[in-house]
């Protein structure tokens, strides 16, 4: 499905609307687009993953959805309401958790709750605040400084924050990096029922079976612009193989290791059929590899992620053009607007440093859904959701 034609297909309905963004910024080196003509809606009711390597303008994306940052062209809304002219209620009707984590580190986790409702013009708001701590396992640090907290409980307080006014939107920007198995599963629980109740989820996240399991549809962007935009049981179905996977110490014969996946002892191969893994294993054998827990798989997500990150060249994505719209490569054209003056982030990456959310993303992996590494660094000046209308 084309990009346009999601849009024209429920404009009503659509929770999130990007249309034609380009955001420039001015570097010494000249100006660096760091999103390019991104076009694609998020419909209510919706778990939507937003996927793509670092630098690719995930970041970007939420920034200006939250109003941190300004388009240089193009329109974005929330729920119908214009991010730019109409911010109070795009703001309202929307919660972010950003990647880092930012906290006042002088009140307790329940002065905190209650000070971002206040934000909001909420009064009296203790009934959702208990529930909050109960459903993410706080309860019993409600009284707590957010100093004395550890990194996964801050995560936990950042998601109480973006959640705390009730949004109809919910903006999750990495939001189990660096958390433990616990807050993994209660925190995906809890955002499941959210959503089946109602909730709008847009979700960013380098764990790809996170996004596998939990979204309906999936974008995939790189450097600024939309590659892939399907329903994830369509993009599942578009891998163009299966994957043989076993575990060697040995040096791999040069014309599988140009194609192979590695990761310490454990090697993937692309296969589509059993006499290329018959073929595949007669090589590794006569190279001299001795091979052990040999098994043949399904393509997954990160599988079908990687082979649109490949096909498309990097000449294709510079100067702002983009495909046909409709296949794996799919927005319309744009004409990008002037810079507006603001300076890249390291990296051209994500958006201006020092905003709430996040602009450095964790290097890609794929954890089990369970699994996840813990720890977590801080952040200290900037509030937990978007800006206060």
């Amino acid at each position: 499905m084309s990009v346009a034609a999601s849009l024209s297909r429920s404009p009503l309905g659509s929770a999130i609307v990007f249309r034609e963004v380009v955001k420039t910024y001015d570097t010494p080196k000249g100006p660096f687009q760091a999103l390019g003509g991104v076009t694609f809606s998020v419909e209510q009711g919706e778990m939507f993953g937003l996927l793509g390597p670092n630098g690719a303008g995930k970041t970007t994306l939420i920034s200006i959805l939250a109003g941190l940052s300004r388009a240089t062209s193009g329109q974005v809304s929330v729920l119908g309401h214009d991010v730019v002219s109409d911010y109070a209620q795009a703001r309202r009707a929307l919660g972010v958790v950003p990647q880092e984590l930012v906290f006042d580190p002088f009140f307790s986790l329940r002065e905190a709750l209650r000070i971002q409702s206040g934000y909001f013009g909420i009064r009296h708001n203790g009934d959702w605040i208990d529930e909050l701590l109960h459903s993410l396992g706080l309860a019993d640090k409600a009284n707590a400084n957010m100093r004395q907290l550890s990194g996964g409980m801050k995560r936990r307080v950042m998601v109480a924050q973006a959640l705390v006014h009730k949004p109809r939107v919910i903006v999750l920007d990495e939001p189990t990096a660096g958390v433990d198995v616990e807050l993994r599963q209660t925190l995906w629980q809890f955002i499941a029922r959210l959503n089946r109740e109602g909730s709008t989820v847009l979700l960013t996240t380098h764990y790809l079976e996170e996004a596998e399991a939990l979204c309906g549809r999936i974008a995939m962007i790189k450097r600024g612009q939309v590659l892939a935009l399907e329903k994830t049981s369509v993009l599942l179905s578009r891998a163009s193989s299966n994957v043989l996977r076993f575990k060697t110490d040995g040096t791999l014969p040069p014309a599988l290791a140009d194609i192979a996946r590695i990761t310490g002892r454990v090697v993937q191969l692309p296969t589509h059929n059993a006499l290329e893994v018959e073929q595949m294993l007669a090589a590794v054998r006569e190279a001299g590899c001795v091979v052990d827990d040999i098994e043949i798989r399904k393509a997954d997500l990160e599988d079908v992620f990687l082979e649109v990150m490949a096909d498309v060249p990097a000449s294709a994505l510079s100067g702002g053009s983009e495909g046909p719209a409709g296949q794996s490569v799919g927005v319309d054209s744009f004409t990008a607007g002037p810079p507006q003056g603001e300076t890249a982030p390291s990296g051209g990456s994500a958006g201006p440093a020092g905003q709430s959310v996040g602009a450095t993303e964790p290097a890609p992996g794929r954890p089990k859904l369970a699994n996840a590494p813990s720890g977590g660094s801080e952040g200290s000046k900037s509030q937990s959701v978007g800006a206060s209308p």
